[in-house]
């Protein structure tokens, strides 16, 4: 086995139409300023995706990318990150996934991949350190993304990535799988669909990447775990999964029911962590390399399967109606094995379920009962009847049929399983998010509710944090390390941890200038630098992730993205949740003025030339 120290920085360059293969490397003045994973993949697209190309022309292009992390063994770093335009959103996005695909295919010898161009026919894409072959994918159309791999697979350091029948049928919030980890959110699955593109797989082992500054980098990684392994955030997610949120999250009233129609049920202790853990003998089942372990398996009838995720217990469980916790698993595998969304998945039938209560559709599907839902996600997946329609998501239903105002989307994407109402800066987040209606892009419910840093029910530093948020997060996504290493890393150091939480949340509630120097997130670029060997301050960080942001906005608004895009559903704007006392709605615009001024935008939420100029993003 070769050894690789530092960076890899070749990328492929994938032509499905002419079934050929080249690539080139990325300069080390692109490394410094976009990092690699998201940022990376963003920049490579902007250099070549012409604007306003649908999704599924045959010239547009994917990227597939790892970080500078990847495959090095630090902490939490099997991941990697697909950056597209999404065929449910018209707009730019990424995507991050805990599946075995980044890893090989650093230890194979590339950074990432680029795709672009459209099959005759079903095809898969073998790699490895010699070679791309295009295969015939045929015998493998139609199979479920499992069944997929288990015939693709077929030896040691070996890694799929897989559509389902979902993705063959371009459903707009098609995922796909590497693993049982998913790509999950704005159908990166349907655009491999729509180039007849089945599967990548990748053979890796042939390169151990170690990082230029060993030393360094082994106390990196022992200080990391230490972080993860006594921070009280990171050891629920250990015990519970992402189960563990919805007992604070229903407590606060931002649990999604009946189409975030309600903000919390009684019936919402069976779908608790706790609960899970209890009744259905949980244990670890998580990505590689892990410390924080919150991906679980448990005992569910006549099955051991995955423990449903946060947001597909909130969506397709409490958000139809649904507190049965193995019926909703049973709804998870089956969107794991046909390739969708579940937060699409589960956002869509709850508007198709109210449409019907309104008159608006005729359906079957009603609150409350699991009756029809297994084969409505059939349905959706091979385009079938009015599963076809469903498949454009809840945004393009509203539109033909009505019922615009309880689409609970954003930009097109269906938001995830936390209601604004409860907490007003993770309504800004999802309102100007680049992506749409993403809880992933500032994660501000765990500043505002699982922390109680920030006041929910308050405008108060909401931009500052959100602004802030993004910039670390962006740059996170672009190192491809877990996103869940936020809370361990930034409250663990000595500043964070030693300042009295009242004297914190004081500081951050009033000051949030002086609060935000106390973020010590200072490991991240820590650890970029002692595998790159480039030097990388915390300033030069979060300067890195800032630039990625707002590149990904610059190319959103030639998409036509503007301030009227920066919305949320009418449903938190003006309708109360029922039982609220202080009869909370979202106060959105009073935030978006300042936020844009923050950011550097103009009054429609465009980057001013300005802004662009001083993050060094040429145009």
């Amino acid at each position: 086995m070769e050894e690789i120290k530092g960076m890899v920085n070749k990328i492929l360059v994938i032509d499905l139409t002419s079934k050929t293969s080249s690539a080139f490397d990325v300069t080390r003045a692109e490394r410094q300023l976009y990092l690699g994973g998201k940022g990376l993949g963003l920049k490579l697209l902007f250099d070549r995706l012409k604007p306003g190309i649908d999704p599924f022309d045959p010239d547009s292009l994917f990227a597939i990318m790892t970080g500078v992390l990847s495959g090095t063994g630090a902490v939490c770093s099997g991941r990697f990150e697909a950056v597209f335009k999404s065929p449910l959103t018209r707009i730019m996005a990424g995507s991050s996934c805990g599946g075995p695909l980044g890893v090989q295919l650093k230890s194979a010898g590339y950074g990432g991949i680029l795709i672009k161009g459209k099959s005759q026919n079903p095809c898969l894409v073998y790699i490895d350190s010699e070679r791309v072959e295009f295969r015939s994918a045929q015998e493998l159309w139609g199979l479920d993304t499992q069944k997929a791999q288990e015939r693709i697979l077929s030896g040691k350091k070996m890694a799929a990535l897989v559509i389902g029948p979902a993705g063959e049928n371009r459903v707009s919030f098609a995922n796909a799988a590497s693993g049982d980890r998913f790509l999950g959110r704005a159908g990166l699955g349907a655009v491999m669909g729509s180039k007849n593109l089945k599967g990548i797989a990748v053979q890796g082992g042939a390169f151990k990447i170690l990082p230029l500054l060993p030393q360094t980098f082994k106390r990196l990684k022992e200080m990391g775990n230490t972080y993860i392994n006594r921070n009280q955030m990171s050891l629920s997610l250990r015990r519970y999964g992402t189960a563990v949120n919805v007992t604070p999250v229903n407590n606060a009233h931002m649990l999604p029911v009946w189409n975030f129609s309600m903000g919390s049920h009684k019936l919402a202790d069976q779908i608790t962590g706790e609960i899970i853990k209890q009744k259905n003998r949980t244990k670890f089942h998580t990505c590689r390399p892990c410390s924080m372990m919150c991906g679980h398996k448990g005992r569910f009838p006549r099955r051991e399967t995955l423990v449903p995720e946060y947001e597909t217990l909130a969506l397709l469980g409490a958000n139809l109606g649904i507190f049965d916790r193995n019926r909703i698993a049973e709804f998870n595998d089956l969107c794991n094995l046909l390739g969708l969304d579940t937060i699409s998945a589960g956002g869509t039938l709850a508007w198709v379920m109210e449409a019907g209560e309104k008159g608006v559709i005729n359906t079957p599907l009603k609150f409350g009962s699991y009756e029809g839902i297994a084969e409505a996600l059939k349905d959706i997946a091979a385009g079938r009847g009015f599963g076809k329609e469903m498949g454009l998501g809840s945004r393009a239903l509203s539109e033909k049929y009505g019922g615009e105002s309880f689409a609970i989307q954003v930009k097109g994407l269906e938001m995830a399983g936390y209601d604004p109402r409860g907490c007003y800066g993770q309504g800004l987040s999802y309102a100007v998010a680049n992506r749409g209606a993403c809880h992933l892009s500032a994660s501000m419910m765990a500043f505002e509710v699982f922390l109680r840093l920030l006041k929910p029910d308050s405008i108060k530093a909401k931009p500052e944090f959100v602004h802030f948020a993004e910039n670390l997060i962006a740059g996170i996504n672009s190192l491809q390390t877990c996103h869940f290493t936020l809370y361990a890393y930034t409250l663990e150091p000595f500043l964070s941890k030693y300042t009295p939480r009242f004297v914190l949340a004081f500081l951050m509630q009033r000051f949030p200038s002086i609060a935000l120097k106390l973020m010590d997130f200072s490991l991240y670029p820590a650890l970029f630098t002692a595998v790159t060997g480039i030097k990388m301050s915390s300033r030069q960080f979060i300067r890195a992730g800032e630039r990625i942001h707002v590149l990904e906005r610059y190319m959103n608004t030639r998409e036509g993205i503007e301030r009227k895009d920066d919305t949320l559903p009418d449903r938190m704007l003006y309708e109360v949740i029922p039982g609220d006392r202080k009869k909370r709605l979202v106060p959105l615009d009073k935030m978006i003025d300042r936020y844009y001024r923050i950011r550097g935008y103009d009054i429609n939420g465009v980057p001013k030339p300005i802004c662009l100029k001083k993050l060094e993003i040429k145009v």
